[in-house]
């Protein structure tokens, strides 16, 4: 989808991205362009929604939020929407959550969206130093938890259906990815 749609030239500042408002599909920012993407399904919901359940409560013992689908700004003109992130205390009337904030970003990888969070968004959060990148298959729940190192994450470990992750940071869970898919 082009930026003629929304009917703004040049850079989008992070003031005229939040005044465009709810949008029916998910509108990011990525270094001044807008990058838009379609509604999630409801497969992808359900993951989506499972993983904030068995997070939400893991992430208050900490003393930390869950959140899902905020504004995160990685720097100035870069603000993606995470499907879920655990953030530090954060003030709850600010339009975007700080990356110096997140301690944890999830993204429940999609079909027709899969290079944007494998790569794309892997890539910025990283470089905005968010320590830990959680990725799940949609289809079968298999996830992929990243720690980053510099600049860059590195994959901690790999978790099949069957199998379960032993979350130990920035908080502490027990995930299987057979209860994460519809």
């Amino acid at each position: 989808m082009t930026v003629a749609l929304f009917g703004h030239d040049g850079p989008w500042t992070d003031e005229e991205y939040l005044a465009l408002g709810e949008t029916q599909q998910r509108v990011e920012l990525f270094d001044g362009g807008l990058h838009v993407t379609p509604a999630t399904t409801p497969r992808h919901q359900r993951v989506q929604r499972n993983l904030g359940n068995l997070l939400e409560a893991a992430a208050r013992r900490a003393g930390m939020e869950l959140l899902e689908t905020v504004y995160v700004r990685l720097r100035p003109g870069r603000v993606p929407i995470p499907d879920l992130v655990v953030t530090e205390p954060i003030d709850f009337d600010e339009p975007m959550v700080e990356a110096r904030n997140v301690r944890l970003v999830c993204e429940v990888v999609s079909p027709h969206n899969a290079a944007t969070d494998k790569v794309l968004k892997m890539h910025y959060y990283a470089a905005a130093g968010i320590d830990c990148y959680l990725l799940v298959e949609q289809e079968d729940g298999t996830l992929h938890l990243y720690r980053r190192r510099g600049r860059h994450y590195r994959e901690a470990s790999v978790t099949k259906p069957g199998d379960v992750l032993e979350l130990t940071e920035p908080v502490r869970a027990r995930i299987r990815p057979e209860d994460l898919v519809p």
